[in-house]
């Protein structure tokens, strides 16, 4: 499969047909063995990243891969300029991405609780719409933090196109170590599909920091892509692409037990976990079709290679979500400690369902707002 895609993003091969439904019949024509090209990144490529991961190989990473164009993004993301998964809240009828995103939005919102003037700091908090929407919605004053200066520029733009106060609610450009903190911490801190790119060797030192900078009666929200822990060949051959292509550096995606363990020995205690992964599948699907519709433009401004390198990567993630190698976790976590107000979290002990119910946003006006053509036309 390696040599195969490898192939493609040259432009030596090329699929017959729609990529993603070719893809789905991979098994009749690929297989998933160890190649030379696999062996020598794994050994000189990854290897020494996860043993390294400083934060100047942070820094280089993120911003060589966020900050190559608000349009290259907007292009699959859409007018949220939202990089996580989204939520489904109907089976019976076809959703637009903006809707899945809207869902995740209340969801995240409804279960750690927030309340008008909670102070939130969402950890890799991209364009940082999570950010205008608790701030809109929810009237949380709220820090969002990204090592991307154009997310950090266009985060604050639409706030402020928003009416959204810097006093109230701001987007800051620094890596996740510097975070200022409060006195007496948030009372609420968020962190989507970011953790896993702090990497293995800094994970226990990531969720001790938050641990510190939480309010002693605080809820954390992780949103963490992980692995199956009963791996298969393909899935080892999908994550090296992965790392090599589209997440660098994202080395701490891993099983669900290894993250359990990890933030219970921090000392946090788990409230509930989601599984969403069938949920990142049909957010996958839907950037896929927004990419591929938007082919002449990509490949106008970027060139053919990066437009097959995210065909392939969306077309195979969409499947790899779908059959459960890749996944993805919602986990509210409160400190574990005597003076926990435990009886507090009840009226919020949410599944996606009951979260989704409990909606205190005006959906209907935010997306009025917000349901543009492309990202750009809402700043």
């Amino acid at each position: 499969m390696e040599t195969f895609h490898e192939m493609y993003f040259d432009g030596d091969v090329d699929f017959k047909g729609d990529c993603l439904e070719v893809m789905e019949y991979r098994h009749d024509w690929a297989s998933f063995r160890f190649t030379i090209g696999l062996i020598k990144f794994f050994l000189f490529g990854m290897i020494p990243e996860v043993i390294m991961h400083t934060r100047s190989q942070d820094e280089e990473q993120v911003r060589d891969h966020y900050d190559r164009g608000d349009d290259f993004y907007g292009w699959f993301l859409g007018p949220r300029m939202i990089y996580t998964s989204g939520i489904i809240s109907d089976i019976n009828r076809e959703e637009t991405l903006e809707e899945l995103q809207d869902n995740k939005l209340t969801v995240v919102c409804e279960k750690i609780g927030l309340n008008e003037g909670d102070s939130m700091l969402d950890i890799g908090c991209g364009w940082g719409t999570l950010a205008r929407f608790a701030s809109e919605q929810y009237g949380a004053h709220v820090t969002g933090v990204t090592l991307g200066r154009n997310q950090t520029a266009w985060g604050n733009s639409s706030m402020r196109k928003a009416g959204i106060p810097e006093e109230q609610s701001k987007i800051l450009c620094m890596d996740y170590r510097d975070i200022p903190v409060p006195e007496g911490g948030y009372k609420k801190i968020t962190s989507l599909e970011m953790s896993e790119h702090v990497g293995i060797r800094h994970f226990g030192s990531f969720l001790k920091q938050v641990h510190d900078m939480l309010d002693d009666d605080g809820v954390f929200f992780l949103q963490y892509a992980g692995l199956r822990k009963a791996w298969q060949y393909e899935d080892f051959t999908w994550g090296l692409f992965m790392n090599k292509y589209i997440f660098p550096g994202a080395d701490a995606s891993t099983p669900l037990g290894w993250v359990v363990d990890k933030l219970e020995g921090t000392g946090f205690e788990i409230k509930h976990i989601d599984t969403i992964g069938v949920h990142y599948s049909a957010t996958l699907w839907r950037w896929y079709r927004n990419w591929m519709s938007n082919r002449d433009k990509v490949e106008a401004k970027y060139g053919k290679r990066w437009f097959r390198i995210w065909e392939y990567f969306l077309a195979y993630s969409t499947i790899i979500s779908r059959q459960g190698s890749a996944t993805c976790f919602q986990i509210t976590l409160v400190k574990n400690i005597n003076s926990t107000h435990r009886v507090e979290g009840i009226e919020t002990q949410f599944a996606i369902t009951g979260a989704l119910d409990n909606c205190r946003a005006d959906l209907q006006s935010w997306a009025s707002r917000n349901n543009v053509k492309t990202p750009s036309e809402y700043l």
